[in-house]
């Protein structure tokens, strides 16, 4: 009998300001693109659901605000990410010249049991502006940035045209699935435990 699975995967999406994080989740979940700019306030997130395989996945995607004065609020949000994806504009040196910090912070404040093996993404965004002539950051650039922190997928996007946001998504919503279904395995069985242990009447004295 096959059965259905339900999983939540958190995706946190970090970067400068201005990068285009919030475009990027509306175009992949909404496929809308707005030319009006409105920075992100603390956070926000918005869901997608998707069907891989026999799993029904509920993405709920955390957009938050790349201004310095709002860097605090982080740890509340990125507490219990299954991901992180980190966004730079690849017109602009100094959105990739932070993602190091960007990167530290993450690991420093969700505190993941093993570092290490975190799932990341880098998305550098922004391909289209002026037909890739104002392009700063070279695409080896970003790739041996990756291959530095563990050989981090890469992607090249632009939220305006559409180009590869789905695909970098269902990267990412893969890489966590598996990560998830060795939690699955090594929780198995717990909540029955729980469940017996409520139904034997508490005390035992």
């Amino acid at each position: 009998m096959s059965v259905r699975r339900r999983t939540l995967l958190k995706v946190i999406v970090l970067g400068d300001s201005g990068v285009g994080k919030t475009s990027l989740m509306n175009q992949y979940v909404h496929n809308k693109f707005s030319h009006q700019y409105k920075a992100t306030i603390g956070a926000d997130f918005v869901t997608k659901e998707l069907q891989i395989d026999d799993r029904l996945v509920t993405l709920q995607i955390w957009d938050t605000a790349g201004q310095e004065r709002f860097r605090s609020l982080g740890v509340a949000f990125y507490r219990g990410a299954d991901c992180c994806v980190l966004v730079y504009d690849v017109n602009v040196m100094r959105s990739f010249d932070t993602l190091d910090n960007w990167h530290e912070e993450f690991l420093k404040q969700a505190n993941p049991p093993d570092p290490k093996k975190f799932p990341f993404m880098l998305l550098g965004n922004k391909i289209d502006i002026d037909g890739g002539n104002s392009r700063v950051v070279s695409e080896k650039k970003a790739k041996d940035w990756c291959a530095s922190k563990g050989n981090i997928p890469y992607f090249e996007t632009s939220a305006k045209e559409d180009i590869n946001v789905d695909a970098a998504f269902l990267s990412i919503t893969k890489t966590d699935l598996t990560n998830k279904h060795e939690q699955d395995i090594y929780f198995q069985g717990i909540p029955e435990v729980v469940s017996e242990t409520e139904q034997g009447g508490g005390c035992a004295c």
